[in-house]
């Protein structure tokens, strides 16, 4: 995204905190939310873990430092009590990629993972997996920002009709997998294989989509709170100023073109901004 090379992509909240920081918000812009929900604490079934008193000695992976499951696990363990290892504690929070993290967890390597769908699937069906805690308990409303839609300033000043169209194509897919039609997951699961070659279990994309929940809504006061979290934290050295992430004009426009309600975020709780 900063060198250019793409124009618009799916990221999660962090990653595109941490870029509009790094920029000083010149990169990119949020265009829309695309999905909340679907992170969880897995823990082997066989690692004596009941509860969150439990995690004194062990090791529990997160997708990658300073990610969004990374966040979130620092400061729900720093709120518990828990001093990490690299501080002189006796827990370890272990960066690895969730492929790993599924065959370390079958290996026994680790004794959990705070990751995100389809790797909590994964994890419960082929590693032995239990999900101690679900993030959404630890949000009043239980939505929280997983993915959102970002693209270039310069692209989006420079080609609108295609940012149309591509929100519009957002929305329209966003609403068949609001549906829950029958037959959506193994469709998912037929194209990932196809993209990737590489099978995905039916059950596993059908247990996914269980936990998540798609929306084409920004979200802006969870965006805040994962920036502030990462704050908090350690991660970022000030508490970011989010004036001017989001640019909703585009997506009100579609959104009203299709006759549809408007997005429901406060006026007061971001800068919306105004469409180039």
């Amino acid at each position: 995204m900063f060198a250019g090379a793409i124009d618009a992509t799916y990221v999660g909240p962090n990653p595109a905190i941490n870029g509009f920081v790094k920029s000083r918000g010149e990169s990119f812009v949020v265009l829309a939310g695309a999905a909340s929900g679907g992170a969880a604490l897995v823990v082997r079934g066989d690692a004596g873990i009941a509860s969150e008193a439990d995690f004194h000695g062990k090791v529990v992976a997160t997708p990658q430092l300073g990610n969004t499951q990374d966040v979130a696990a620092r400061l729900w363990f720093s709120a518990r009590g828990y001093t990490l290892a690299e501080r002189g504690g006796d827990l370890t929070i272990l960066p690895l990629a969730n492929p790993d993290q599924l065959l370390m967890m079958q290996k026994r390597q680790i004794h959990g993972a705070w990751t995100v769908e389809p790797w909590v699937s994964r994890l419960e069906q082929e590693a032995g997996g239990r999900i101690l805690l679900e993030e959404k308990s630890l949000w009043s409303d239980g939505r929280y920002a997983t993915a959102v839609l970002i693209v270039r300033r310069a692209f989006l000043r420079d080609n609108p009709g295609l940012v149309d169209k591509l929100l519009g194509a957002h929305v329209e897919v966003t609403r068949r997998l609001q549906s829950r039609e029958e037959g959506l997951g193994a469709l998912l699961a037929g194209e990932i294989q196809r993209e990737t070659a590489s099978a995905l279990p039916d059950r596993v994309v059908e247990s996914a989509l269980a936990r998540l929940d798609f929306t084409w809504e920004p979200m802006a006061g969870a965006l805040q709170k994962a920036a502030d979290d990462a704050h908090n934290v350690g991660f970022l050295s000030e508490r970011p100023d989010l004036r001017g992430l989001f640019e909703l004009a585009p997506l009100a426009g579609v959104l009203a073109a299709k006759g549809l309600p408007a997005i429901t975020t406060a006026p007061r709780e971001l800068d919306v901004g105004s469409r180039p």
